[in-house]
């Protein structure tokens, strides 16, 4: 960093640098507002998150479907909390819905598996009082245990197909909140699972993918609840 910022000050004050410079710097202006662009729904996204009210839910891809699957396999990007924004809020409501689907009921889901490939997730927890479902925004796993543990999961993308997978037992954490705070938490158990499995879906990877894995895990069936609903 410091040897880039000796450069430009020696481009500063040359007659050719300062005309070099200028380049640069609109280079430098559209690379930030493409960054800043990218956090904001496009029209097509804003399309289909408007489509339906609050209390409607949004379709839930499946990976038998072709045009589903293509989504399911992007990568996601990330969204702009802290502001008031209807679409997101919007979004936020409709995956709850699509989640607890009556039919088909979850204990998770994340943006990509109602078409939208941006980092919002919900996640059940399990480990705090009353089970409450919470929404988490960006969210990035920072490290993960070398302990394991197997367990069955389902996945609401995935029809009639519930797996044996090896997941972490305890992970490290961070996502933001709707009003743009930052946190960071230790999770463990079938909650831990549930936001590794949720994290995957924003990095176009689903549960059938580690199928197969070689890890040494430890079976926890006996000691406590995989869930039984799909995420």
């Amino acid at each position: 960093m410091s040897f880039f910022l000796s450069f430009l000050n020696m481009l500063r004050h040359n007659f050719y640098g300062k005309i070099l410079l200028f380049p640069l710097f609109v280079i430098f202006i559209l690379s930030f507002s493409c960054i800043r662009e990218s956090d904001e729904f496009s029209e097509l996204e804003k399309e289909l998150i408007h489509s339906g009210d609050s209390t409607q839910m949004m379709r839930v891809l499946q990976t038998d479907n072709h045009s589903d699957s293509l989504i399911l396999r992007k990568m996601s990007s990330r969204v702009n909390p802290g502001k008031k924004d209807e679409t997101l809020r919007l979004l936020i409501a409709r995956m709850y819905e699509s989640m607890r689907d009556s039919l088909r009921p979850g204990v998770g889901i994340a943006a990509p598996q109602v078409g939208i490939n941006r980092n919002v997730i919900w996640v059940q927890r399990f480990d705090k009082e009353g089970e409450p479902f919470e929404v988490y925004l960006n969210p990035e796993i920072l490290k993960y245990s070398g302990l394991t543990r197997k367990g069955f999961e389902g996945c609401l993308s995935i029809p009639d197909c519930r797996e044996e997978v090896c997941r972490s037992y305890t992970i490290l954490v961070k996502y933001q909140l709707l009003n743009g705070m930052k946190k960071m938490e230790m999770v463990e158990g079938f909650t831990a699972v549930i936001f590794q499995h949720e994290v995957d879906h924003l990095n176009g990877v689903l549960f059938t993918d580690r199928l197969g894995t070689e890890l040494e895990g430890i079976d926890l069936e006996s000691v406590e609840s995989c869930g039984t609903d799909d995420v």
